[in-house]
């Protein structure tokens, strides 16, 4: 945008912030915990027309945040499995299913899988079913951690991406416990999660 204008963003009317907000159940609005606004947000309009009005700052930042902890279908599900092959070879392999619609697509993915600190080689492979780009894994062995990245990641669709660690000594249940959480990162462009 050139110059600095004012924007006006409008969010769905039926928002409601707060479970306990007077809201029945059977409502057909979108319920969220609690939202915070970026300090450039004027939030004169915000109680009575849910209107946001600001003037951007210079580059990217993020208008608003959510939280929310009712029920509600994740964009996407994951699905790990870890198999002991010999006393210091693990298996890993991270199964993920996009349950958006096919319409829709997860852009900039980037799944992060931390591998034990005894952890001294990995290799990985990727199954990437079609429509998937821009995809690739690698061990990064100063951080000991899978990292898997996707460009494009279609809804509907299912990737996989198997790991072959070998470990310093005998995988323990102290170092299986080293495994994890997978972390999962991502963007989708004109989707709504929340209704």
């Amino acid at each position: 945008l050139a110059g600095n204008p004012q924007l006006r963003l409008a969010l769905n009317e039926d928002l409601i912030v707060g479970k306990n907000s007077g809201s029945t159940s059977y409502s057909s609005g979108v319920t969220v915990d609690d939202i915070n606004f970026n300090d450039c947000v004027n939030l004169s309009e915000w109680d009575h027309g849910r209107t946001l009005s600001f003037y951007p700052p210079d580059g990217e930042f993020i208008v608003l945040s959510y939280r929310m902890t009712g029920e509600f279908k994740t964009p996407f599900r994951i699905f790990p499995s870890i198999e002991e092959v010999e006393p210091n070879k693990l298996e890993i392999a991270v199964h993920i299913r996009a349950e958006i619609p096919d319409n829709h697509f997860g852009a900039n993915v980037s799944i992060e899988v931390p591998l034990p600190h005894s952890t001294t080689t990995a290799t990985c492979n990727v199954v990437s079913t079609p429509g998937a780009t821009g995809v690739n894994a690698e061990y990064v062995s100063q951080d000991k951690k899978l990292v898997w990245t996707l460009k494009k990641f279609p809804g509907c669709t299912e990737q996989t991406m198997r790991a072959k660690i070998t470990l310093s000594g005998p995988c323990t249940s102290q170092i299986r416990r080293e495994i994890g959480p997978i972390n999962m990162s991502y963007e989708i462009p004109m989707y709504n999660v929340s209704s």
